[in-house]
């Protein structure tokens, strides 16, 4: 059991997809070589993310990335000095109870100075998000566009997502190249 209050990243993406499961118990594995060693999750990878149940479980693809966005209108454009920058996330419930969250809330991303960014209101043209809240019944599947305001100068370099609007233990990250 993990001490309580301490977060957990994940960054390594799964090497199935989330449809497919295996029943024949897990062999410990030995200790990779440098050439074995794990990657890192990237733009297109998947990461299973636990939330505040043992039982909340999702995939969580981060499918594209969309830097710069357009705004969705003439209305919708982002500060002076800044851009949008949209994530587009692929939800997938793996877990036996319902998904019920505002994925928005649990989602940011960090330049190469490691300045941290949160969602923004924005809307953009790259395609529709997730309209506020998400709710999956075990098996479905949601797809949708996180936002984010970062100033012009900014470089991308990590995604980080979280179930729970963020306040689960475990925590995925992908890097942007």
């Amino acid at each position: 059991m993990a001490a309580c209050g301490g977060k957990e990243v994940s960054t390594t993406p799964e090497t199935s997809t989330p449809e497919e499961t295996t029943t024949a118990p897990q062999q410990p594995s030995p200790t990779p070589t440098p050439s074995e060693t794990p990657s890192v999750a990237a733009v297109g990878d998947t990461l299973n993310l636990t939330g505040i149940e043992e039982d909340e479980k999702v995939a969580v693809t981060v499918v594209k990335v969309v830097d710069p966005a357009q705004p969705e209108d003439e209305f919708s454009s982002p500060d002076s000095g800044k851009r949008f920058v949209a994530v587009q996330f692929r939800l997938k419930n793996i877990g036996t109870q319902v998904y019920d969250d505002s994925p928005d809330n649990g989602a940011n991303v960090r330049d190469a100075q490691g300045q941290q960014f949160s969602p923004t209101l924005g809307e953009t043209a790259a395609g529709p998000g997730f309209g506020g809240s998400v709710t999956l019944t075990p098996g479905d599947t949601a797809l949708g566009f996180i936002v984010f305001e970062v100033p012009t100068d900014s470089k991308i370099t990590r995604i980080q997502f979280g179930l729970a609007s963020g306040f689960a233990r475990n925590i995925g990250q992908w890097t942007v190249s």
